[in-house]
C-alpha cells in the first residue's frame, strides 16, 4: 500500500472529530468550545469511557451481590434472569 493511500485527510479527520463529538452526551459537549482541538476532544471521550467503564463495573457488582442473596426459583431471579437473557 502505497503512504499516499494509507494517510487520512484533514477533511477526514474532520468529520471523525465531528462524529466522536457528536457521540458524547451534552453535558459533556458543553465543556468544548467549537474551536477545541482534537487532542481535548479525545481526552474529553477517554475521561468519559473511563466514567462508563467504572459505572459498569459497579452495577455489575451490585447485580452480581443481589444475584448471589436471591433464591433462584424466585420470581425476582427469574425476572433478572429473562433481563439478562439468561
Amino acid at each position: 500500500m502505497s503512504t499516499q493511500k494509507s494517510r487520512i485527510s484533514d477533511e477526514e479527520i474532520n468529520e471523525l472529530v465531528c462524529k466522536l463529538q457528536s457521540l458524547l452526551p451534552e453535558s459533556r459537549r458543553r465543556n468544548l468550545s467549537r474551536a477545541s482541538s482534537a487532542s481535548k476532544l479525545l481526552k474529553e471521550t477517554c475521561s468519559y469511557i473511563k466514567r462508563l467503564h467504572r459505572e459498569v463495573d459497579d452495577l455489575s457488582g451490585r447485580l452480581s451481590h443481589l444475584t448471589s442473596t436471591l433464591d433462584p426459583d424466585s420470581p425476582q431471579a427469574e425476572i433478572i434472569r429473562s433481563i439478562l437473557g439468561s
